[in-house]
């Protein structure tokens, strides 16, 4: 017990806030009758116009440092994932889903990957800002659970860290499969080992939203189900979430669709 304390303590000084202390705040669990209502009504929250220029200011530096040589975990995550997995990188098309600014097309870019990026996001205000910094890019809005662009259109789709925040999150991970020819990646999942799903509100950039911690074994039967299997876990950062007496791990999944290679 004494060491499953110490653990514990240490694993909250890791990240006490799941997504980030500098942009995440106030998180209160809601309760499971009540979640589905909460997720519908803060739903739209990310349409905020303030959001992005605030993500961005943070966003910037990481890729500067990134440029210059350091080590970015999250980003490491992704590429390492793509790189290490995937023989046919380069010329590869890829549709980033959640895609905010636009700047996972750079950290592609900085290692050198060689992908043909493409992105879509809910928030216009997002895609604009998107476009004016990336004009050589092709940017969409789009709704993550129905997703306007053809089966199989892309080599690869990347849920680019916005199914935590998708109250129909199995919709969403559908769509993510259904556009994608061969490879699914789920970036900065937050998931539990023992418990979940857990639903908070929260305060992100200073707006209200959502945020769902997923049971991981419930997760990885869910990829099952829409079609894929498991090639890959990342684990980028590692935590406690108090509320469920639990370790909460930031990771990035990389799937493989089942009926295409199986």
């Amino acid at each position: 017990m004494k060491l499953f304390s110490s653990l514990k303590q240490r694993l909250a000084q890791t990240i006490h806030q799941p997504v980030g202390q500098a942009v995440s705040t106030g998180y209160q669990q809601v309760a499971a009758g009540t979640a589905e209502a909460k997720g519908r009504e803060l739903r739209d929250s990310w349409q905020n116009a303030s959001i992005p220029e605030k993500q961005r200011a943070i966003v910037d530096p990481q890729l500067k440092a990134y440029r210059d040589g350091v080590a970015v975990p999250v980003f490491d995550a992704l590429v390492e994932s793509l790189m290490v997995n995937v023989n046919d990188l380069s010329g590869s098309r890829v549709l980033e889903i959640g895609c905010s600014s636009g700047y996972y097309s750079e950290v592609f870019e900085i290692k050198g990957l060689g992908l043909h990026y493409e992105g879509c996001d809910y928030s216009s205000a997002f895609i604009d800002l998107a476009r004016r910094l990336y004009p050589g890019i092709h940017f969409d809005v789009q709704d993550a659970t129905e997703l306007k662009y053809g089966d199989a259109s892309f080599d690869i789709a990347v849920s680019g860290g916005c199914i935590l925040h998708i109250p129909e999150y199995s919709r969403a991970i559908a769509e993510a499969a259904r556009v994608s020819r061969r490879w699914v990646v789920f970036h900065r999942t937050p998931v539990l080992h023992m418990t979940g799903p857990a639903t908070y509100t929260k305060q992100a950039y200073g707006v209200d939203t959502i945020e769902i911690h997923f049971n991981e074994q419930a997760l990885v039967r869910l990829f099952r189900k829409h079609g894929m299997h498991v090639v890959d876990i990342n684990t980028h950062s590692i935590g406690w979430d108090a509320a469920q007496s639990d370790a909460m791990a930031m990771k990035t999944y990389l799937c493989e669709k089942i009926t295409t290679h199986d």
